[in-house]
């Protein structure tokens, strides 16, 4: 009996011992503990610093020296080319000098998203010969990267209901490392998926869509780790970031973008019995950038919820619309910089960070930069967020309604889009008959339209910029557009839904226009700039044969002289080139891949194809057909209606609407991210004109005619103009 209760003792003291470790181990993980430094003068409104000079938090060093950050060379490992997000590759076998020759050398459609929903932002990643891509409906292809052959398809099942997306279905990409392929859902799952097969290995539910939250970004793999984070700021989501065991799947730290009311930068936001906290977004919805030798991960965070209405969150509300530096190893917050305090514009910053080095006044500097909706690049040290070159705390126009920020952080250097609606603007775009108001960056609103620039599109937007060490330039593409913002009182936040506080309202008529911008990363001012009449929104790649490479919503793929922006190459293809290009090197030829499948947001022409050329290329013209099931051989794929039929007029209308619309116009016709507000379109209550837009597109709307049937035109037209036109009237 007493050697029994021995044993028991024994074994109590072994478990006991054993919790105790598993709790301390956890609690070194995912506490957040934040201790200020002395912070410098004038920079109060810019940045925490972290007091720890050796980067050792909770006892742990994130530092990893000896990983390696080279550029991108033969292969494309990572969703930014490397782990500083810098998009420049060092070969140069395609030149200035020999561009000309560049041509098709194979062409593979997926067979898949070519509903208008689906959006083509995703980059190719390059490994071992291997391209794997990931198409908007978030299937993922693996393919020979010389050949376009298919090796392997992933294609999961997601709720086709799925209604908690702002801005259509979309996925920018994979990770691919340690013999896996790690891909974020829509639905908000991460999967990792065997390299040489395509199988499961394991499945992550990061959170709830129904809840409002998804996942569109690539995710980054480092060090054993799988990082990603959360869209949904318009569906009152609060935003976090994980980091996942890369082996099996559990989460082994998160870190909010939102603080509790007891944590440091908490008073930021009222703690109220509402609790707008709770659900106030910044959502996380970029592929970060890491620094081995700080240990250090870097990402942007979103907008504010409800977007535009401040009145319901009054403060600077951190740490929204801020570029964040935390240890990679634990999540451990390490310093901020706030682009835009209490956002009402939407004005969040959404381009993926970019390290680098440069030497100024004499003295190398760990640099970021990160292209903001607002049409500024902010230059920071990496080290500690403070400014590189210069950032400004300026008074900015007042609204006590909104309880708006007595200042914003103005960078010194120059703008890459206009960011004032001038006399001009009004003559030109507007017309004579405009009589509303007008403002510039920063402007408030409150129930009276206020048309702005830069509009919520941008700015920059999500396509990644590029930087060169050869130039020395950071290159941006950028919008030029016009938003009406008037703010309206919406019910109190409900979970799941849309909360936006207001309307965003595109100014009919006025055109959209785009900017490729090379800046000077040591001055911020602009090297060259080449203007479009359309928005630039397909991201950049830099290349040592001084070249940059951009796509057009028309399909083309365009390079341009790195040095003076003079352009010395196109090829069209036969959708938007809405994703960002890469290339990569195979028995000695260099190789450049783009997925061009259109864009919602674009409004350009859909497709399903991976085009990829070389030197002296000799495609034959016809595409390999890598669509399900399909064993990959060369025939011509024609395009699936996916759409479905059905006997009752209003089914087959919503069907196409929710296929093709409700990206740019949004859920029930309001509060889309392109589309005017349908409820309140006088146009719209002309069934005829609601047809022969459809049919034939304007400026910002791609035409409808060659994609969708006569009964399914008939059908969506007669679903906007019966049903969504009287929506408001209720």
């Amino acid at each position: 009996m007493k050697s029994s209760s021995s044993k028991v003792l024994v074994f109590g003291f072994i478990v006991l011992i054993i919790l105790l470790g598993i709790a301390f181990y956890a609690g070194a993980l995912t506490k957040h503990f934040i201790t200020l430094d002395q912070i410098e003068e004038g920079t109060e409104r810019f940045s925490l610093n972290s007091t720890n000079e050796e980067n050792v938090t909770n006892g742990i060093n994130p530092a990893q020296p000896n990983i390696d950050v080279s550029y991108a060379k033969d292969e494309w490992v990572t969703h930014g080319g490397d782990y500083f997000n810098r998009r420049f590759s060092e070969l140069e076998q395609i030149n200035i000098d020999t561009i000309k020759n560049l041509k098709p050398q194979w062409v593979t459609s997926l067979g898949a998203s070519l509903d208008m929903k689906f959006s083509g932002e995703a980059t190719p990643i390059v490994v071992d010969g291997v391209m794997y891509i990931a198409t908007g409906e978030n299937d993922v292809l693996a393919l020979d990267a010389k050949t376009g052959q298919k090796i392997w398809e992933y294609r999961p099942e997601i709720e086709q209901k799925l209604d908690t997306v702002c801005c259509g279905w979309t996925t920018r990409g994979v990770a691919v490392a340690d013999g896996k392929v790690f891909a974020g859902l829509l639905d908000a799952r991460l999967v990792a998926l065997d390299q040489k097969t395509g199988e499961v290995l394991w499945e992550t539910e990061v959170a709830d869509w129904e809840e409002g939250y998804t996942i569109t970004s690539a995710p980054l793999y480092y060090n054993g780790k799988v990082y990603t984070g959360v869209a949904g700021g318009e569906y009152g989501i609060r935003g976090r970031i994980m980091a996942y065991d890369a082996d099996y799947g559990h989460e082994v730290w998160r870190w909010y973008s939102i603080p509790s009311p007891y944590e440091e930068n908490g008073d930021t936001w009222p703690d109220d019995e509402d609790k707008n906290w709770l659900h106030g977004g910044a959502p996380i919805w970029n592929t970060p950038a890491v620094d081995p030798e700080l240990g250090y991960i870097y990402f942007v965070t979103g907008n504010t919820a409800p977007d535009l209405d401040g009145s319901k969150r009054e403060g600077d509300n951190l740490y929204a619309n801020s570029i964040i530096a935390l240890n990679a190893e634990t999540g451990e917050y390490i310093w901020h910089f706030q682009q835009v305090h209490h956002d009402i514009w939407d004005l969040d910053p959404t381009n993926p960070v970019i390290l680098f080095d440069v030497e100024i006044n004499g003295e190398t500097r760990k640099a970021l930069g990160e292209a903001g909706k607002t049409g500024w690049i902010y230059f920071l040290d990496r080290t500690n967020g403070e400014p590189l070159i210069g950032i400004e705390e300026k008074p900015v126009p007042q609204l006590a309604e909104q309880k708006t920020s007595p200042t914003q952080p103005f960078p010194v250097g120059d703008s890459f889009v206009p960011q004032e609606v001038t006399a001009e603007d009004i003559e030109r775009d507007l017309g004579e008959n405009f009589e509303g108001k007008t403002g510039s960056i920063f402007t408030p609103f409150w129930d009276e339209p206020v048309t702005l620039k830069p509009s919520a599109f941008g700015g920059a937007n999500w396509p990644p910029s590029a930087y060169s060490p050869e130039t020395e330039y950071f290159y941006v593409l950028g919008t030029d557009s016009y938003s009406a913002l008037t703010r309206q009182d919406e019910q109190a936040y409900e979970e799941g839904g849309e909360w936006h506080g207001s309307i965003f309202v595109p100014v009919s008529g006025a055109p959209r226009r785009g900017t490729i911008t090379a800046m000077d990363v040591k001055t911020n001012r602009i090297a060259w700039q080449v203007k479009w009449e359309d928005n630039a929104y397909s991201g950049v790649l830099a290349t040592a044969g001084d070249l940059i490479f951009v796509g057009h919503n028309d399909g083309r793929l365009i390079a341009f002289n790195a040095k003076t922006g003079d352009e010395v190459w196109n090829y069209k293809m036969d959708a938007g080139g809405n994703a960002p290009s890469v290339t990569y090197e195979i028995d000695g030829e260099q190789y450049l891949s783009i997925f061009a499948a259109g864009n919602s947001l674009a409004g350009s022409a859909h497709g399903d194809k991976v085009y990829t050329f070389k030197l002296n290329g000799t495609w034959n013209g016809t595409p390999i057909d890598a669509s399900q099931d399909s064993k990959g051989k060369q025939v011509e794929s024609e395009q699936k209606d996916t759409t479905g039929s059905t006997s009752d007029p209003y089914e087959l209308g919503i069907s196409v609407y929710e296929s093709n619309c409700l990206s740019c116009h949004g859920n029930m016709g309001a509060n889309g991210h392109n589309g005017p507000n349908l409820q309140q379109s006088v146009f719209s209550e002309n069934y005829n004109n609601v047809v022969e837009q459809v049919k034939n597109g304007d400026t910002t709307m791609p035409a409808f005619g060659t994609i969708l049937s006569e009964e399914e035109i008939e059908a969506v037209a007669r679903y906007v103009n019966e049903v969504l036109t009287k929506a408001d009237e209720d």
